[in-house]
């Protein structure tokens, strides 16, 4: 987990369910902020049935927990529902979220480069 150095940036998206989330209105609760690559998929969907699973502990302690990806409203609806999840998802399909907090990284795979989503939790 990684602790910003300066304020977090400005976080004002769609959720699942069709909802705007700012994460602003959440003060003065703290925020885990995880950032994942690709809704159903086998390692975004451990970590995200992993903070559904935490979420009776980050509320005792005055937190929430998020999750955000490029994937639209739509894909995460499905995600929530298929995996029964109960943790927010956010979806920040223009990219400009995963820009502010340095998460857009150049990857390889197979020899083959590309952009995408270097999977990041941050305390907020």
């Amino acid at each position: 987990m990684t602790n910003l150095p300066y304020p977090a940036p400005q976080v004002h998206l769609p959720r699942d369910g069709g909802d705007i989330m700012n994460l602003a209105d959440l003060k003065p609760s703290a925020v885990v902020l995880f950032f994942y690559p690709r809704d159903n998929t086998s390692g975004c969907t451990v970590e995200a049935k992993t903070f559904t699973s935490l979420l009776p502990e980050f509320e005792a302690l005055n937190t929430k927990a998020i999750g955000i990806s490029k994937d639209s409203v739509k894909s995460h609806d499905k995600f929530v529902l298929k995996q029964k999840l109960k943790v927010p998802l956010l979806s920040d399909e223009d990219g400009d979220v995963c820009e502010k907090f340095d998460v857009w990284k150049e990857k390889s795979m197979y020899g083959k480069t590309y952009f995408g989503i270097e999977r990041s939790t941050f305390l907020v």
